[in-house]
């Protein structure tokens, strides 16, 4: 076989593992934009029903996403995304963040997208905490704040295909308009 069909086979069959990640998600239907890790003041959080009932098919829509691939046998990937709403979401942002990671279980990758969030916006209100301290007691000095309503996470694992397919997952905050 020649070297660029064998590019043009490898290449479609990333693509078609990252196009059933997004089918898993519900989001394969919309022209995904990447955004930054800001959560808007007043943003609501819905169900993953309730804000598919919203996406048309074409739709542009923002949102952010972490995603990571392997062709690796029995490579173990995750993809997470954490969150943290302020106490006066109203009025203030939030954070969220993400994280995609090779290695890791599900538990190890989804509290650090979370403490990663968490800590961002505590930083921004100016709450004090001791870097050096493991993500439990950090998440207990946030919410004893009284500044920090929710925190939280998302994360999708996997182990690479025994045969080596490709291999995708996507966790994703999809940012809706009302």
């Amino acid at each position: 076989m020649g070297k660029v069909l064998k590019r043009f086979i490898l290449s479609f069959i990333y693509l078609a593992s990252f196009e059933a990640a997004l089918r898993s998600a519900g989001i394969e239907k919309c022209n995904l934009v990447y955004v930054s890790s800001i959560l808007p003041p007043g943003c609501r959080i819905v169900s993953k029903e309730e804000g598919l009932k919203s996406l048309k098919p074409g739709q542009i829509t923002f949102c952010v996403m972490a995603r990571v691939e392997t062709s690796e046998p029995n490579r173990l990937v995750c993809a997470s995304i954490g969150l943290a709403v302020p106490k006066d979401n109203s009025n203030q942002y939030g954070y969220l963040s993400e994280h995609h990671a090779y290695g890791e279980t599900a538990k190890k990758a989804g509290d650090y997208a979370e403490d990663l969030a968490a800590t961002m916006l505590a930083t921004t209100l100016g709450i004090e905490f001791d870097s050096n301290t493991a993500w439990d007691e950090r998440e207990q000095v946030y919410k004893a704040s009284g500044q920090i309503l929710k925190t939280t996470e998302n994360t999708q694992s996997a182990e690479g295909n025994k045969d080596g397919m490709w291999t995708t997952v996507i966790a994703a905050a999809v940012l809706l308009e009302e």
